[in-house]
C-alpha cells in the first residue's frame, strides 16, 4: 500500500502545484476536435447511409397507382352491315366516347445488369472523396497551429532573456551609482544605463502583448481557455523522419480515381438489359373486353425485358470523359508531389543552415561575455564610459538572442519539414 500511495501522492502534488502545460500534439488534437468543420464527417456518413438505403430499395417491389378519365372524339367501330348479311335486328355494341381507368401496377426487378450494385459503389466512393477532401482541410490546421505555437515559444524565450537583461542592467545601474559616489563615474554613465533599462522594460511590454495575442488565438483554435502563465513544452528537434510522403492529399487523389472508375462501371451496367416481373390490376370502363362497355375489374401479369439501346450512342464519349478525368487527377498528383519535393528541399536546406549557425553561437556568446566582463572591469577602474559598457552588454545580449532565434527557427524548419510529408 505504501509503495502505491507514494507515487500517487507525488503525482497529486505535481498536479496541484505545477503550472498548466501544453504540448504541440495536444494542440493538434484539440484544434481538430474543436474545428467546426469536424462535424462534416458525421453529415457525410449520414448522407452516404441515406443514399445507399435509397439505392437498395431498387430491389424492392415497385408499386404505382394511376387514374385516368378521357373523352374521345371517335371510337373503334366494326364496319359490317349486318342487315345486308341477313342478320336483321342484330346490333354490334360500340364503345362509349367517355372512358375511365384506375390501375395498380407492381414491378419486381429480377436482373438489372448490375445497375443498382454499381450505383451503390459509386455512392460509397463519392462519400470517400468528400471525407478525404475534409481530411485535407483539417490537416491545414497543423500549419496554423505550428505558427502560433512556435510564435509563443519564441516570444517566451525572448521574454526570459529580456528579464535577464533587465536584471543585468539593474545590477550595473546600482554599481554605477556607487561609482558616482566614489567619483569613478558620472551622471551621464548612469543615465545611459538607465535609458537602456527603460527600453528593455518597454520591449518586455511589447513582447507580453504579442504573447497574449498569440495565446488568445491558440485558445480559440483548441477551444480551451489558456491562462497567461501556461507553459508550452518545447518539442524535440528530431530529424529522424522518413522521406515517404504521407500527406492526406494523396489519399484524396486516390479516392477521386476510385470514384471515376466506379462511374465507369456504372456506364457498363447501363448497357445491359433488365428483366422484371410485373402485375397490373385495375377497374375501368371498358375493361380488357372491349365489347363490354361497362365498369369491370381486370388484371394482367407477365415478364418484361427492356433494353435501352440509346446508351450505346454516348458510351464512347462518356468513357473518354472519365479517362480524361483520371488523367487530370494524376496530373494534379504529380504537380503536388513536385511542389512538395521542392518544399522538402527548401526545409532541409534551412535545417542544415540553422544547425551550422548553432555550432558557433555558444563560442560567440562566450567571447561577447568575455568582452563585457572586461568592460565591467574598465568601468570599475574609471577608464570606460557607461555608453561603451551598454554597447558591450547589448552585443552579448544580441548574440544570445541570435542563438534563441536559431534554435526556434530550427524547430520551425523541422516541423515545417514534417508538415510537408506528414511525419
Amino acid at each position: 500500500m505504501k509503495k502505491q500511495f507514494i507515487p500517487l501522492l507525488l503525482l497529486l502534488l505535481c498536479t496541484v502545484s505545477g503550472k498548466a502545460q501544453l504540448t504541440l500534439e495536444d494542440c493538434y488534437r484539440k484544434a481538430q476536435a474543436n474545428y467546426p468543420l469536424i462535424r462534416q464527417y458525421e453529415l457525410i456518413e449520414k448522407t452516404k447511409e441515406y443514399n445507399l438505403a435509397n439505392a437498395a430499395r431498387g430491389y424492392l417491389p415497385q408499386l404505382a397507382f394511376s387514374a385516368q378519365a378521357t373523352y374521345q372524339s371517335d371510337v373503334t367501330k366494326i364496319p359490317l352491315d349486318l342487315d345486308a348479311l341477313g342478320f336483321s335486328g342484330v346490333e354490334i355494341p360500340s364503345l362509349s366516347q367517355d372512358q375511365y381507368k384506375t390501375e395498380f401496377s407492381l414491378n419486381q426487378t429480377i436482373w438489372d445488369g448490375g445497375a443498382i450494385r454499381s450505383q451503390r459503389k459509386t455512392l460509397r466512393t463519392q462519400a470517400d472523396v468528400e471525407q478525404r477532401d475534409l481530411d485535407v482541410s483539417l490537416y491545414t490546421l497543423r500549419d496554423r497551429v505550428n505558427q502560433l505555437y512556435f510564435g509563443i515559444l519564441l516570444t517566451d524565450a525572448r521574454l526570459h532573456q529580456s528579464k535577464i537583461l533587465q536584471d543585468e542592467l539593474q545590477r550595473h545601474l546600482e554599481q554605477v551609482a556607487s561609482y558616482i559616489d566614489n567619483g569613478i563615474a558620472n551622471q551621464a554613465d548612469y543615465d545611459a544605463l538607465h535609458v537602456d533599462l527603460l527600453k528593455a522594460r518597454q520591449d518586455e511590454v511589447e513582447l507580453r502583448h504579442t504573447r497574449r495575442a498569440y495565446l488568445s488565438m491558440l485558445a480559440q483554435f483548441i477551444g480551451q481557455e489558456l491562462p497567461e502563465d501556461v507553459t508550452l513544452t518545447r518539442p524535440l528537434g528530431n530529424r529522424a523522419y522518413s522521406s515517404e510522403n504521407q500527406r492526406p492529399e494523396l489519399s484524396f487523389f486516390d479516392a477521386q480515381i476510385r470514384n471515376l472508375r466506379a462511374q465507369d462501371s456504372q456506364l457498363t451496367s447501363g448497357l445491359m438489359p433488365s428483366l422484371s416481373l410485373f402485375a397490373t390490376g385495375g377497374y375501368g370502363k371498358p375493361g380488357l373486353d372491349m365489347f363490354e362497355d361497362k365498369f369491370q375489374l381486370y388484371g394482367l401479369a407477365g415478364v418484361r425485358l427492356s433494353w435501352n439501346i440509346g446508351n450505346f450512342y454516348t458510351q464512347k464519349n462518356n468513357r473518354r470523359k472519365i479517362k480524361a478525368g483520371i488523367q487530370s487527377v494524376e496530373t494534379q498528383r504529380e504537380t503536388f508531389l513536385f511542389n512538395t519535393a521542392l518544399d522538402v528541399t527548401q526545409h532541409d536546406a534551412a535545417i542544415d543552415r540553422y544547425e551550422e549557425q548553432l555550432k558557433y553561437d555558444d563560442e560567440i556568446i562566450a567571447l561577447r561575455r568575455s568582452v563585457r566582463q572586461a568592460s565591467e572591469a574598465k568601468m570599475a577602474g574609471g577608464t570606460l564610459s557607461g555608453t561603451d559598457l551598454t554597447r558591450d552588454i547589448h552585443a552579448e545580449q544580441a548574440a544570445i538572442q541570435d542563438k534563441i532565434v536559431h534554435e526556434i527557427s530550427l524547430l520551425i524548419a523541422i516541423y515545417d519539414r514534417k508538415y510537408a510529408t506528414n511525419h
